[in-house]
């Protein structure tokens, strides 16, 4: 049997990788591998790297899995546990959470054996469905026909009314407000996967926005007031004196609905400070003075 590969190499992560790294790691290969992205004989490749990637997820993100794999691997997860005890888990009665779940392991004498052996890793389909927002039902085993739509960034955002042809059928339905790419919503006899159409403007990451904004050199020396773009219009914020490009700014929910949830995600505003590459000989004084002065 094959070795299996490096969880942390799954997700393209360093073995001191955070808990945010982890999850945008595990969103981008998610999305990525998605059988549903793939055709033909790539889309078995997909799915079995689809699992590999769920499976590293779901033990990685746990912080006592993730412990018990640093020190002893993928045996503190196979049937007969870890060799000596894997730390407190070596003798009597211990809890652990899985998922919804709370269980007890039992080991008697010093054996040492794994409190996480025998637990399968669930469907990932499920966990995918959960992660980015869609709905949990059932996972690939259930018999309901699958779609995809794509739909504009703004609709995923403001939620949109679609009607369709399905089976020779006109359908009407609703896409919620914040369903984010690669979000499953099933409806009364069909299942519907949401492909987003990227923006111009914004970029997004779950329910968070995040939008570019150049601004002119004498603004960021100076300072004032600057519109910035936002999902709900234009806004108008306050430049402080002495800003330096890169300058990131948070905008507290401006960002896009939480599905399922209540709120909304918030809007980063990256500044970048726009060096002219003109001058007047005016202006080119006036730079000429202030280097002078060390400015």
């Amino acid at each position: 049997m094959a070795a299996k590969s490096d969880y942390y190499d799954i997700l393209g992560v360093s073995k001191n990788a955070s808990a945010d790294e982890l999850k945008k790691a595990y969103r981008k290969q998610a999305l990525e591998w998605h059988p549903d992205r793939h055709q033909g004989a790539d889309k078995e490749a997909a799915e079995k790297r689809f699992k590999e990637i769920n499976e590293a997820y779901q033990i990685l993100s746990d912080t006592q899995k993730r412990s018990a794999y640093d020190q002893f691997g993928h045996t503190a997860f196979s049937p007969g546990g870890t060799p000596g005890g894997m730390g407190g888990f070596g003798g009597g009665a211990q809890t652990g959470q899985w998922g919804p779940f709370t269980y007890t392991y039992t080991s008697s004498g010093g054996g040492g054996g794994s409190p996480f052996a025998g637990f399968d890793f669930g469907d990932p389909f499920d966990i995918f469905e959960s992660f980015f927002g869609g709905s949990p039902f059932g996972g690939r085993s259930a018999s309901i026909p699958r779609y995809s739509i794509d739909i504009d960034f703004m609709d995923a955002i403001k939620g949109v009314e679609k009607e369709v042809s399905i089976g020779g059928k006109n359908k009407k339905f609703k896409i919620p407000a914040g369903v984010d790419e690669g979000s499953r919503i099933k409806f009364d006899d069909f299942i519907l996967s949401i492909n987003i159409k990227p923006h111009d403007v914004f970029e997004r990451d779950g329910a968070d926005i995040y939008v570019r904004v150049a601004i002119p050199f004498s603004l960021a020396t100076l300072g004032g007031e600057i519109r910035i773009p936002t999902v709900d219009g234009e806004v108008k914020i306050r430049i402080r004196p002495g800003t330096q490009s890169g300058t990131m700014m948070r905008l507290r929910d401006k960002g896009a609905p939480i599905l399922r949830g209540r709120g909304r995600g918030d809007e980063y505003v990256r500044l970048t400070v726009v060096v002219p590459e003109k001058l007047t000989r005016e202006q080119r004084n006036l730079i000429e003075n202030l280097q002078s002065e060390g400015l």
